[in-house]
Order: C-alpha cells, then structure tokens, then sequence
C-alpha cells in the first residue's frame, strides 16, 4: 500500500482556516488502476464516513472497486487524522491537506467542489458553504465591512 498526500495551493484573502467539512466532505478524484493503467472518465468520490469491508475481512477502506479493463479489486482510505486546514501563512504556498491510504490505485487528479469551509481572518466571522469547482470563491466581510476571497486553486500529488 502507498500513501499519496493532496497538496492544495491557493491565494487567501481576508480568510483563514479554507479546510473541508464534516465526515460526508466528498472528495472528488481521478483515478488510476495500478495494473493496467486504467484511468476512467468519470470523477469518483470518497467520504470519511463511508466504509467498506476489504476481501478477507482484516480492514476496510472509504473506496473498493474493481477495475473495468483488468477486473483486479483495488481501493483507497481516507486517512482522516491527516486532514489539515489550509490557513493565512500557507497562501501561495502547497501544502498537503489530506493523505490517502492506495491499494492497487493512483491518485491522478483532484476535483475541488463544494463542502469546503472558511473563516475570516480578523472577524473570526464562518463561510460554511465555500464552493470551489471554478477555482476561485469570493464573498463578503459584514463585520470588518471587506471583500474576502480564494482564487487561483489547484493541486498536486505527492507520495508520502
């Protein structure tokens, strides 16, 4: 098994504490069959509250799937103590917000949607419902009466 940690990269501003919500926080991946490469079109998503028993019963993991052109069972764990917020002092900077455990999978692309949420950085005022499918979020500060935002998202995977 192989870890991979999902690097998340942004411009923050105003904000702090961009992290992803709850144990039904989907996170929207592309990925690929260790075996014969397979990478399919669609996205797939794995949740911190959905569990699944691996063949022989010793663990389970957040994902099992069987590969459509090899029919080799593969999977993938969130590993949930290695979620991490992505605060004021990491803008512009990659830093990993999330490791997964791989059986059989490569985590190829990562999908940002809704689910995330935010914080001001001087009001402490909450943004629960932060979408980033296009890569940027902007909203507005009543308490401290400024625009915040997050813009210029994207990612890499690392193994760890």
């Amino acid at each position: 098994m192989v870890k991979f940690g999902l690097q998340f990269k942004a411009t923050l501003e105003n904000v702090t504490n961009v992290k992803p919500l709850g144990d039904d926080f989907r996170w929207f991946l592309k990925l690929k069959c260790g075996n014969c490469g397979e990478i399919p079109d669609k996205w797939q998503y794995v949740t911190l509250e959905e569990s699944v028993p691996l063949k022989g019963g010793r663990s389970s993991a957040s994902m099992v799937q069987k590969c459509k052109l090899c029919s080799r069972e593969n999977s993938i764990d969130i590993l949930g103590d290695t979620i991490k917020p992505y605060n004021a002092e990491d803008s512009e900077r990659f830093k990993t917000m999330v490791q997964f455990e791989c059986r059989g999978l490569e985590p190829i692309d990562f999908q940002p949607q809704a689910g995330f949420a935010a914080q001001g950085e001087e009001s402490g005022t909450q943004f629960p419902e932060v979408n980033l499918l296009e890569k940027d979020w902007t909203d507005y500060d009543e308490k401290v009466r400024e625009s915040v935002g997050i813009y210029e998202v994207t990612h890499k995977f690392i193994k760890c």
